[in-house]
């Protein structure tokens, strides 16, 4: 008969050894690990800079900021691991950061700990029994002294946490307005932030040259667009942590779908693909660009048109932002060579003017996103900012966002163009505030026409 126990439930894999005779003889004869001295990150001084902020902000109170658990993929099976962004911004970890870690900025005691979960001595069976945090099975965790120096701050372990906390009153991000101050802290990058979006805009770039050498394969297997999306991952795996989100390859009418990440569509000559993807590096900060290629190295003529537009409505964006400017208008300068766009298209209802009233709108239709979003350690920074500090506020110098105006027209849409539907086109760059304009740190990947297919070709 059939066992029923609980017991017997769940443990169908093989089990470990725990004989004492077993746990006495895999706990010996093991050599010391080498202490190999440790730099401090450079990233250290700058994240003690933003703790300071926060302790400022909230004086005679304990913050406490977690990293965060491990979130499961499926059964005993998990998403590779990243801390929260607000962890990552206070103390510079960002791959490398140990599971469940937590941040204590104590202000009543002038106090700042890390608090940490280090490796077990031979001494536990936890280094070869525990699959979910043993070193047989992830790898050996770095001690407190070891993130201590990478970082710069006390640590202690995280078993010590709660007597720490004891019926102390502590604030965490679940309070929305610490939520809220730690993203707008993010706001504005300091010159390490700028360095990492800088790399991490580079390694993009080279991650888009390697889906231009993969275009002629993906053009040959009926779900080309993995191969697209492939390509890409590797070069994020290779030069950074991840990707910063999920790969965008959408080829043909599939571009119409804004967020279509499913990616098992043909790639076919003579039609577009629309990739929109990023490289994370391991310091957490990842690049968001999006370049909409033809497949066969040349634009149609109807392509050719849907392009220029949004090419002039991206221009237009970058032609008003600037310190002093409110971020909002970045959008509306979009916005408003879109709607005249669509216009001398002769499909909308009114006139361009009447459609950028704020109850009409009827261009936005063909582009119901927005034109730009902050960027830095989430894809989309800085999302619980209140809207005078992100929509209503000026630019500064130091703030990094998109300008990725669109235009999208379904392959079942009447209203629009039949030469158009079924194509779908963004061009989206990442841009730096500087003292006197933007700079565009995604130039040097090709974003008008001729320039692509240029460059496509050097690549063929």
């Amino acid at each position: 008969m059939a066992s029923n126990k609980k017991e017997d439930t769940g443990t169908n894999r093989s089990r470990t050894p725990n004989s004492k005779e077993f746990l006495d003889y895999i706990s010996s004869g093991w050599q010391e690990s080498s202490n190999k001295a440790i730099s401090q990150s450079p990233a250290a001084d700058f994240a003690k800079a933003r703790r300071d902020k926060v302790a400022v902000a909230f004086p005679n109170q304990i913050v406490v900021i977690e990293a965060g658990a491990p979130k499961t993929r499926s059964n005993d099976t998990e998403y590779r691991y990243r801390p929260h962004a607000a962890f990552a911004h206070l103390t510079g970890w960002g791959s490398e950061t140990v599971p469940d870690s937590v941040l204590v900025i104590d202000t009543k005691e002038s106090t700042q700990i890390l608090f940490l979960r280090p490796t077990a001595g031979k001494d536990s069976d936890e280094f070869f029994a525990n699959p979910a945090i043993g070193e047989f099975w992830v790898g050996a965790r770095p001690t407190l002294d070891d993130v201590s120096s990478l970082l710069g701050i006390e640590t202690r372990d995280l078993k010590d946490l709660s007597a720490y906390l004891d019926k102390k009153k502590t604030i965490s991000l679940e309070d929305s307005e610490l939520a809220q101050f730690v993203s707008e802290l993010r706001l504005v990058k300091d010159s390490y932030e700028i360095d990492q979006m800088r790399q991490a805009v580079a390694s993009s770039i080279r991650g888009f040259e390697d889906i231009v050498k993969a275009l002629p394969k993906a053009a040959k297997n009926p779900r080309g667009e993995r191969i697209i999306e492939t390509a890409f991952f590797a070069r994020a795996r290779l030069e950074g942590n991840d990707l910063g989100y999920d790969t965008i390859a959408a080829a043909g009418k599939n571009a119409c779908i804004l967020h279509w990440i499913t990616n098992h569509g043909p790639v076919n000559s003579g039609e577009l693909v629309l990739v929109d993807a990023g490289i994370e590096m391991d310091s957490l900060y990842t690049a968001d660009i999006t370049r909409t290629l033809p497949i066969n190295g040349k634009y149609s003529d109807a392509q050719l048109e849907i392009y220029q537009a949004v090419l002039e409505a991206a221009d237009a964006a970058f032609a008003v932002a600037k310190p002093g400017v409110k971020f909002r208008e970045i959008h509306e300068a979009a916005m408003k060579v879109i709607a005249h766009k669509v216009a001398g298209w002769s499909i909308l209802p009114v006139s361009a003017e009447e459609s950028l009233e704020a109850n009409k709108q009827f261009h936005r239709r063909w582009m119901v996103h927005g034109t730009s979003h902050h960027l830095g350690l989430d894809v989309h920074d800085c999302a619980q900012a209140r809207k005078e500090m992100y929509l209503d506020a000026e630019l500064k110098e130091g703030m990094i966002f998109t300008i990725e105006p669109g235009l999208y027209f379904h392959e079942n849409d009447l209203l629009a163009p039949e030469r158009f539907r079924g194509i779908g086109i963004r061009i989206e760059d990442d841009v730096l505030v500087t003292k006197d304009g933007v700079e565009n740190l995604s130039a040097k990947l090709p974003r008008t026409p001729a320039e692509i297919e240029s460059w496509m070709a050097s690549l063929s």
